[in-house]
Formats: C-alpha cells, sequence, structure tokens
C-alpha cells in the first residue's frame, strides 16, 4: 500500500499563517490548489519554485508524527477515531510566536525558544500512533542514514520509523530546501518581511491535522482537523 499519513500542526485555513505558508510554498494543502507566490526581492520566480519543490509537495505544516503507511490490519477508519479521541483529550494552547532560521542548511518558522508543551504534544503523538505504522521499508531506512545518523537517532529510525523525534525533535514550519550559506542569507533577507508578523503574536496550537498522500508521489493534502479540548 503506497498511501502514506501524517499528524500534523497546520494553521487553520483562513488565518494569516495559513495564507502566507501556503502562498510562500505555492500550493494550498487543504484545497490542493496552486498558489501564486508572492515576488520576493533578489530570488526570481523559477528558482523560488526549485527552493520550495519538497517543501510544497508535503504543505505547510509542522510534523507531529511522521509520515506513515498503515499496518496491515489497521483502518483509516481506526486511526480517524483515535485522534479524534486524542485530541479531545489534550488541551488547546498559546505556544512561542514563529521566527525564521536556519535549520540543517535549510529555512523555516520555528518557535522562538523551547516550550515543553510542543515537545510533550509531538512525543505523545509519535507513542500515541504508533501501532497504525507499518514498519519502514529498507530504501526509506537507507535514505534516512543518508543523513549520517547520531547513535541516539538510529536508534529511534528503527524504533519509531523517524530518526528526529523526542529530545531529537523541534517543531519546524518548512519554507525552503538545503541552501548554501550566501543564497540561504538572500533568500532569509527577501522572507523576513513576508513572515516578520508571526514573530509578534503566538502560535495557536488548537488543533491535529491529518494529512493524506493517496500515492507515492502525489502532494499531501488535508484529509481532517481535530480541534484539541478549550
Amino acid at each position: 500500500m503506497s498511501r502514506r499519513f501524517a499528524i500534523y500542526l497546520a494553521p487553520a485555513s483562513g488565518s494569516a499563517l495559513h495564507a502566507v505558508g501556503s502562498a510562500l510554498l505555492g500550493r494550498d494543502a487543504a484545497t490542493g490548489e496552486t498558489i501564486p507566490s508572492p515576488s520576493l526581492d533578489g530570488i526570481s520566480p523559477e528558482r523560488w519554485l526549485a527552493i520550495t519543490g519538497d517543501a510544497r509537495g508535503y504543505g505547510f505544516h509542522g510534523t507531529m508524527k511522521p509520515p506513515f503507511r498503515l499496518k496491515s490490519g489497521e483502518s483509516i477508519e481506526g486511526l480517524e477515531a483515535s485522534l479524534a479521541a486524542f485530541a479531545r483529550g489534550r488541551p488547546a494552547f498559546d505556544a512561542p510566536p514563529l521566527v525564521l532560521r536556519a535549520i540543517s542548511g535549510f529555512l523555516a518558522l520555528v518557535p522562538e525558544r523551547e516550550d515543553r508543551r510542543i515537545l510533550d504534544l509531538a512525543a505523545d503523538c509519535v507513542r500515541a500512533f504508533d501501532r497504525f505504522r507499518a514498519p519502514a521499508p529498507p530504501e526509506e531506512l537507507a535514505r534516512r542514514r543518508k543523513a549520517g545518523l547520531s547513535g541516539r537517532q538510529e536508534e529511534y529510525l528503527l524504533k519509531w520509523g523517524y530518526p528526529y523525534v523526542m529530545e531529537e525533535f523541534r517543531l519546524h514550519f518548512t519554507l525552503s530546501c538545503r541552501l548554501e550559506a550566501i543564497e540561504r542569507e538572500r533568500v532569509a533577507a527577501a522572507l523576513a518581511p513576508h513572515v516578520g508578523r508571526f514573530a509578534e503574536q503566538p502560535l495557536s496550537v488548537d488543533a491535529l491535522t491529518l494529512f493524506e498522500q493517496p500515492e507515492a508521489g502525489a502532494p499531501f493534502l488535508v484529509r481532517a482537523r481535530y480541534a484539541l479540548a478549550d
């Protein structure tokens, strides 16, 4: 089965963060529509399209439970019911504002400071929904290892199917591919006028969103959004 699912933090449709993030990536994952990207100073449209290529396929999001295939014997209906119950049992909260930073060579919006509530929510998602996850195929494990994993990251890759979980996790909303330092600085400067406003307001963590990739290579789309408790 090539269909994959993922549990993400994704801003609500109609919010400023959703609008800006979707426009910058050139696609709205809630509707599947292509969106013209804004003009970025010093970056050609063709280059920006290439820079955002991978991120555009996943949609604007922060990962909670990385993409996975359903394990044999599990159903999408069971996953949805479990996620709905999980969300109802977790309180919504305001997290620190988002700022533009470089992570391992790519640019992303990240909380300006660490927030234990985000880390705990992500860890709980990884644990709670792992029973639905089919083991990662060998080629996927090999691809992950090309990044050069630490011993702990290798342990997590084997246990959870993804190396950057638990204390290796950092919430981020990806906006670019990996870039050389000079271009990264130029792109960051071009992005600043578009994302600077989000440093002035808290990040609303009010829902978990189930994304679906219908087949290998297809873009991820929002399947359903589950509100956290008030």
